[in-house]
C-alpha cells in the first residue's frame, strides 16, 4: 500500500518555527501562498506570468501542502515587522493617499484641467 503525504509531514514544530511559533501567523501565511499558488495554476491557460509558481516539487497536488513544504525548505520567508516599520509604511501609505487626493482623478480630469465648466 502507498503512502500518501499528510498534514504531519512536514511536522508542524518545523512550520511553526518558521514564522516565529505562531499558530494565527502560519494559518495567514500559508493561506495566502496557498491562494496564490492556486492562481497560479487557474491562470496557466491565460498566460498571467504575474504570480510566482512553486517553488517545491511534491507529490501531492494540494495548494496547501504546496505552501507548508515551502515554508519548511526556507523558500517561502515570513519576518515580522518591527513597529517602527510599520509605523514607517503607515506614515508612506497617508502621503501617497494624500498625493492621490491632489491629483486629477483620470486622464480626462488631467486634459481639462482648471478649464472645467461648473
Amino acid at each position: 500500500m502507498a503512502e500518501y503525504p499528510t498534514l504531519v509531514d512536514p511536522p508542524i514544530e518545523n512550520l511553526l518555527q518558521a514564522v516565529g511559533n505562531s499558530k494565527f501567523t502560519l494559518v495567514a501565511v500559508a493561506s495566502v501562498r496557498a491562494r496564490a499558488i492556486t492562481n497560479y495554476f487557474n491562470g496557466l491557460g491565460r498566460g498571467d506570468g504575474k504570480i510566482e509558481p512553486p517553488q517545491v516539487s511534491i507529490e501531492s497536488n494540494k495548494s496547501l501542502s504546496f505552501a507548508f513544504e515551502e515554508l519548511v525548505e526556507g523558500k517561502l520567508v515570513y519576518t515580522r515587522l518591527s513597529p517602527e516599520e510599520i509605523e514607517e509604511m503607515k506614515a508612506k501609505e497617508a502621503a501617497m493617499a494624500a498625493e492621490l487626493v491632489a491629483s486629477p482623478v483620470n486622464e480626462f480630469d488631467a486634459l481639462l484641467g482648471d478649464n472645467r465648466d461648473a
